[in-house]
């Protein structure tokens, strides 16, 4: 295992009111069996990660910080002072990380952060402005259209060919109970123009994505990058079931080494000056890999590449930003993570698998079955996995 600095304390930083991110319960597990003293600061009065042995506290950030960046300026510090001393400061959604990096240079004197431009997050986030990226990096991307009226989503629709997805420009926005998703499938006119004036009062604008071919496969790169553009920790991998089907969240995936996606994927990083922890989305379809999103954060699934002496990105991260060395890890492929709520619903969704890899990529692991990490379960820490498991029993009882 790295040395961790266990005398440099860890503050995760949640802003979209989410309890049930599992990979905000994966970070706290693997800074806090490193031995390093995690905090969370969230805004939902309980959950499944509050219930984690493996922290230290959580600091309740008051309604409206999270829109409101001069009011999360003064939580930070003041939970820095709590805190007692310099500690390392990981956003976990894309609301966070666009508001660190926006607040870097007032946060330096109470936390740890990677240097990256204020204003990247925010643009990477952006799907119009993603769209645009792409195009000046040379970097495939499905064909987008951002309509200005609902008679134009319709029109736009027809234009990709009668389907699409549906993403918001800016999902961070979408308030909670709108009942709109991040992304959906679009399956006619219909829909388009319904999904557009409902965005409007929602304060985010519609984006149509052309559909890439269903015989695609899905991967996505999880990577922590030093203040030189190295590559530190993470690895590749393909969804292999997804909720909801398609256009939706890993339930199911694996480690499949592709050193072509790790290049594409290390070059993006390099041509951004990119510092710290990302997360991409890629469909490959007509022999290329589509970048579908950037999150310039953990993904929900970053411990699937766990290494064989412990590393994963937010270990990695941690090492970096307090001077210490990531050492190269033997890597693991062929580990699964299985997100057990999502992966139960999926499972039983004959649609909602996505084709596997390639056979001359997929990895037979030694000794047989491949290595499992469960999203909730852990044997060393089950109460999120009994808090997961009560709260789905009262959904179906009522």
């Amino acid at each position: 295992m790295a040395s961790i600095d266990t005398e440099v304390p860890a503050l995760l930083l949640r802003l979209d009111g989410n309890p049930f991110h599992h990979g905000t319960l994966g970070a706290v597990r693997t800074l806090g069996r490193a031995g390093v003293e995690v905090h969370v600061m969230l805004d939902e009065p309980a959950g499944p990660v509050l219930s984690s042995r493996h922290l230290h506290r959580a600091h309740r950030r008051p309604a409206g910080a999270s829109a409101d960046h001069t009011r999360l300026l003064g939580e930070l510090r003041r939970t820095a002072a709590l805190i007692g001393r310099r500690a390392v400061l990981v956003a976990m959604d894309d609301r966070g990380a666009i508001a660190v990096a926006r607040l870097a240079g007032e946060l330096a004197d109470h936390y740890l952060l990677p240097s990256i431009p204020p204003g990247l997050p925010e643009q990477l986030t952006d799907k119009s402005e993603l769209a645009l990226l792409c195009a000046r990096l040379n970097v495939p991307h499905p064909v987008t259209r951002l309509p200005g009226s609902a008679t134009e989503a319709a029109t736009a629709l027809e234009e990709l060919g009668g389907r699409a997805v549906a993403k918001w420009v800016r999902p961070w926005l979408l308030p909670p109970g709108s009942g709109l998703r991040g992304t959906s499938l679009v399956p006619d006119a219909a829909t388009a123009a319904r999904l557009f004036t409902a965005g409007t009062p929602a304060g985010s604008r519609l984006l149509l994505q052309q559909l890439l071919p269903a015989h695609g496969t899905d991967w996505f790169f999880h990577g922590c990058f030093d203040r030189h553009g190295r590559f530190l920790a993470g690895g590749t991998g393909v969804k292999t079931r997804s909720w909801p089907p398609r256009a939706g969240l890993t339930a199911v995936g694996r480690w499949v080494p592709n050193r072509e996606l790790t290049a594409l994927a290390c070059r993006l990083a390099a041509d951004l000056g990119y510092h710290g922890i990302l997360d991409l989305d890629f469909r490959h379809v007509d022999g290329g890999y589509h970048l579908l999103d950037f999150n310039p954060r953990p993904g929900a699934q970053f411990r699937l590449f766990t290494d064989a002496a412990g590393t994963d990105v937010v270990r990695a991260h941690h090492l970096d930003l307090t001077g210490r060395p990531v050492p190269p890890g033997r890597a693991r492929p062929g580990r699964l993570l299985v997100v057990e709520n999502y992966a139960a619903v999926a499972l039983l969704t004959p649609a909602s698998g996505t084709r596997p890899a390639p056979a001359g990529s997929r990895p037979t692991p030694s000794g047989g079955r491949p290595a499992i990490e469960a999203a909730w379960f852990a044997a060393d820490d089950p109460m999120p996995f009994l808090a997961v498991l009560g709260t789905l029993a009262r959904r179906l009882w009522h």
